[in-house]
C-alpha cells in the first residue's frame, strides 16, 4: 500500500489573515460626546450650557457632537411627578407635569432654531436629546442638525421604558431616519430602545455608521449593550449620558428624588455618566468616563467599517432573508384622518 506523504508543517496560520487595511478615501471624522447635566427646569439656561459645551469641542476639532438623553427639558430622574399614581387609582395632582410640560420644546419652534444656529456657528453635525412638546403629549425625541445649521430631522423614542410611558408618548415607524452627510451616515436610537433587536435591525438596513446612542443607563452592563450593538451593526457607537449630582435637580421639597430623597446630600451622584465611544470591531476608543461632566472625544477611522463589515453584515451577506424578514412600517400613524382634507388635496392634484 502507497503511503501517502504528510502534509507541510506551516508554522504559520493555515488560512492566512486578509489584509482589509484602511481605504485612503475613508475619511477620518472627530467625534466628541457630552457629558454633563441639564439645568432642570430651566431651558434657556440649558441652551446656555450647550452652547457653551459645543464651543468646547469645537475648539478640538469636533465635527459631530453627541448630547445625552433629554438635555434640553431633563430627565426626571427619580420623581413622581407628585402623579399619586397607584393601580386603579389617581389622586388629583399634576403639578410637577405642568412644569416639565413647559420646559419641553416646541419642534419646529425657537429653540429648534437656536440649536441649528449653533450648529452652523460652531460648524459641527449636532445629535441633541430633547423633549418634544406635542400639544400636551411628550416625546423623547432626538435632533440631528448639519454643520451648515440646517435641521435634518428628528428621532421619537419608540417604547420608553417603565414608568417613563406615565409622562412620555410613542413615537412611530416614520422617526427612524439614518442621515446621509459628509461625515457618514448618522442615526439615533435613545437608551433601552437600543435593545431591540428589530429597531436596530431597520437601523442597519438604513446603512448607518455613526450609531448614536443618547442614554440614561449609567450602570456598568450598558456598556456591554454598547459594545454589542458595535460588533453586530459593523458600526461606531457613540453614546451619551449626564453626570448629574442631587443640586443638578431642585430641592426639595420642590423636587423630590422618590424613596431616596432622605439619603441624598448636595454631592450625591444620582447619574454616573458612563459616556462611551466604540469602533465597529468593539474596541473603546475613550470612556467610559464616571469621573464627572466632560467631553470624551475620539478619532472615527469610516474604514474600519468596511472592515467590520467582512466578518459580519447583518442585513448582507450574514442575512437569510428566505428564513428571517423585517417589515418596517414607517408612515405616521395618526389617532385622527379628516376626509375633508384629504379630497381637498386631491382637488389641487387635478
Amino acid at each position: 500500500m502507497a503511503l501517502t506523504p504528510a502534509p507541510p508543517v506551516h508554522d504559520g496560520p493555515l488560512f492566512p489573515e486578509v489584509d482589509m487595511g484602511a481605504e485612503p478615501s475613508a475619511p477620518t471624522v472627530r467625534a466628541t460626546v457630552v457629558q454633563a447635566s441639564t439645568v432642570f427646569y430651566d431651558t434657556p439656561a440649558t441652551l446656555d450650557k450647550a452652547e457653551r459645551l459645543l464651543a468646547e469641542a469645537s475648539g478640538l476639532g469636533s465635527q459631530l457632537v453627541v448630547f445625552p438623553e433629554a438635555f434640553v427639558g431633563g430627565y426626571p430622574r427619580g420623581s413622581t411627578f407628585d402623579f399619586g399614581v397607584t393601580i386603579e387609582n389617581r389622586a388629583a395632582k399634576g403639578k410637577e407635569f405642568q412644569r416639565y410640560h413647559a420646559s419641553a420644546i416646541d419642534v419646529p419652534g425657537p429653540e429648534v432654531d437656536r440649536l441649528a444656529a449653533m450648529a452652523g456657528k460652531y460648524k459641527v453635525h449636532l445629535v441633541m436629546g430633547v423633549i418634544e412638546r406635542d400639544g400636551y403629549t411628550l416625546y423623547c425625541t432626538v435632533l440631528f442638525f448639519d454643520s451648515r445649521g440646517g435641521y435634518l430631522g428628528k428621532h421619537r423614542k419608540v417604547m420608553p421604558t417603565a414608568l417613563e410611558r406615565i409622562i412620555w408618548g410613542f413615537g412611530d415607524g416614520s422617526t427612524i431616519p439614518v442621515f446621509s452627510t459628509p461625515i457618514g451616515k448618522i442615526g439615533a436610537a435613545i437608551c433601552w430602545e437600543n435593545r431591540m433587536p428589530l429597531l436596530r435591525t431597520a437601523m442597519y438596513a438604513k446603512g448607518i455608521e455613526i450609531y448614536c446612542a443618547p442614554t440614561a443607563d449609567a450602570r456598568p452592563i450598558w456598556q456591554s449593550s454598547m459594545t454589542h450593538v458595535a460588533v453586530e451593526g459593523g458600526c461606531f457607537v457613540l453614546s451619551a449620558n449626564q453626570f448629574c449630582r442631587r443640586k443638578d435637580y431642585p430641592p426639595s421639597p420642590e423636587y423630590v428624588f422618590s424613596g431616596t430623597e432622605e439619603d441624598l446630600i448636595p454631592d450625591s451622584v444620582v447619574c454616573a455618566g458612563g459616556s462611551v465611544i466604540i469602533s465597529p470591531s468593539g474596541a473603546v476608543l475613550a470612556g467610559p468616563n464616571y469621573d464627572g461632566e466632560a467631553l470624551i472625544s475620539a478619532d472615527l477611522d469610516l474604514g474600519e467599517i468596511a472592515r467590520a463589515k467582512f466578518d459580519f453584515d447583518v442585513v448582507g451577506h450574514y442575512s437569510r432573508p428566505e428564513v428571517l424578514s423585517l417589515i418596517v412600517r414607517d408612515t405616521p400613524t395618526k389617532p385622527v384622518t379628516f376626509t375633508s382634507a384629504s379630497e381637498k388635496t386631491k382637488g389641487t392634484q387635478k
